[in-house]
């Protein structure tokens, strides 16, 4: 059945949240969806994870990938910090690469870490005098053109910086071309959504969206994809969806906000879930039999957040007989509550 509701039941089976991954299902999961990123208001120095789909604890898993330098560190998506696979590296450096434009500062320190290095950044303060808040800036510039590399295999502070080509001789960040990367990684992210438009890859990849829809586009005239509705199936799932019909997924999650069925739609969704109160913002979503419906209300703090209110999509009456169901995942992640937070419809 080429319906929404069964491209909604394969999508889940296929994020492993209706049958939870093993080891080796989960590592292809993983490298679909990544880069990998920590759950968001983590602590510092977190693995990465996947919350729900594995049947073992994943952010262990994913510090021993790390220590083991299997998952290495990089700036991805809109400069921000992410996790792929080492073996990997090459397409996402063709993915993120930026041009590097050096400054006086940035050239200091290629030059120091390429004589002196590995270097932390308190060496690099005692060895140039730069403060930190010099420093820090002129190195994320060399990490997201790909000239340097923060080495962080487990959760300490002290991580150490690399020049990129000493730690990952064989790759050359140049080869692939973004073009080229995006018709690579968009069938990976494809297969795992099932349905996916050029609104969702661009907010998922953090890259601009002409690129995004161009990359679909030639995807499509190479029939890997498929046009349906206003985005796209991969074109291998359509008899199968037009054949069987999936199992859906029945229930109430809580997800933060870097999940990766978070992350596709993100803009919209911000927007559709904006408070108008000021110090009240998303702090997790709801996805209710499958779909994101709802939203958890309150502020990030260490500690327990603050929790104002569940916001719901849903009509008022299933709201209401589904209270219990709703609250014990708001409850799951942010602890139970002597007052229980007020349902506010959205729409």
């Amino acid at each position: 059945m080429l319906t929404m509701e069964n491209v909604t039941a394969l999508r889940m089976r296929r994020h492993c949240l209706t049958r939870r991954a093993g080891a080796a299902e989960y590592d292809a999961l993983y490298r679909d969806l990544s880069p990998g990123l920590n759950v968001h208001w983590h602590g510092f120095g977190q693995p990465p994870c996947l919350v729900e789909r594995a049947d073992f604890d994943d952010v262990e898993y994913n510090g021993r990938r790390q220590r083991q330098r299997i998952l290495v560190k990089g700036r991805f998506q809109n400069g921000n910090i992410g996790f792929v696979e080492a073996a990997q590296m090459e397409l996402f450096a063709g993915l993120y690469r930026r041009p590097y434009k050096p400054t006086e500062h940035s050239e200091l320190l290629r030059e120091l870490i390429e004589r002196e290095g590995p270097l932390n950044i308190e060496a690099m303060k005692r060895m140039t005098g730069l403060l930190v808040k010099q420093i820090t800036p002129a190195l994320h510039r060399l990490q997201e053109a790909f000239l340097v590399f923060e080495d962080q295999f487990d959760g300490e502070w002290d991580r150490g910086w690399y020049l990129f080509d000493e730690m990952f001789p064989d790759v050359d960040p140049a080869r692939i071309s973004r073009a080229e990367a995006l018709l690579r990684v968009l069938p990976r992210l494809a297969h795992r959504q099932v349905y996916l438009t050029a609104a969702d890859a661009k907010d998922f990849y953090g890259l601009p969206a002409r690129d995004v829809a161009a990359a679909m586009e030639e995807l499509a005239r190479q029939g890997i994809l498929v046009r349906w509705r206003e985005g796209y199936l991969p074109a291998q799932d359509v008899p199968l969806l037009q054949a069987q019909a999936f199992e859906p997924l029945r229930g109430v999650l809580a997800l933060h906000r870097n999940d990766p069925l978070v992350r596709c739609g993100e803009s919209a969704r911000k927007e559709r879930y904006k408070s108008p109160e000021k110090g009240s913002e998303v702090t997790q979503y709801l996805l209710v039999d499958g779909v994101i419906r709802g939203a958890v209300m309150g502020h990030f703090r260490y500690g327990p957040y603050d929790l104002h209110a569940v916001w719901l999509e849903l009509p008022e009456q299933e709201a209401a007989v589904r209270r219990d169901e709703i609250l014990r995942a708001v409850y799951a992640v942010n602890g139970p509550r002597e007052e229980p937070p007020p349902f506010v419809p959205v729409g």
